[in-house]
């Protein structure tokens, strides 16, 4: 996962101004292990900027995704973002729907994938999600699927 100061560093060479609060932005997903939403983001960033917009929160969540710094996935529950693993390689993850613990894929499946000749592939994901063994083992997954966690 980028450091702190890849995200920064990332950031920079791309022409993004550092504000102190891009700054903060880089710091929490550098040290964050898990995926955040943007309204997880925005309760973070609100204690320590007052007068802070979501919509501020949000436009540079998107940039950030945008120059590969973070990941965005789509849960169930809505986007979350994370620190994106490497700006080295591609790859793409396994997901844990209780714990959203990441394992990575270690091949592209777009390898395999007949494109026709009348479309260009410009970028593209792949997500497989399901339970990591800790949570099948202590039952969490069937909570997850009824919608029970947590009661």
């Amino acid at each position: 996962m980028l450091s702190t100061e890849e995200i920064l560093e990332a950031m920079s060479e791309q022409g993004l101004r550092i504000t102190d609060q891009r700054k903060t932005l880089a710091k929490l997903f550098g040290e964050s292990t898990g995926y955040l939403s943007a309204k997880d983001v925005y309760k973070h960033m609100e204690r320590k900027y007052s007068g802070l917009s979501f919509d501020t929160v949000y436009r540079n969540l998107r940039v950030m995704e945008e120059m590969g710094v973070l990941e965005q996935i789509v849960f169930e529950d809505g986007i979350k973002f994370k620190a994106n693993c490497s700006q080295d390689h591609h790859h793409h993850h396994m997901i844990c729907l209780q714990c959203q613990k990441t394992y990575p894929i270690s091949f592209c499946p777009m390898n395999m994938t007949d494109t026709p000749d009348q479309f260009r592939v410009v970028k593209h994901k792949f997500e497989v999600f399901g339970y990591c063994r800790e949570c099948e083992e202590a039952g969490l997954e069937d909570k997850a699927a009824r919608g029970e966690e947590g009661k």
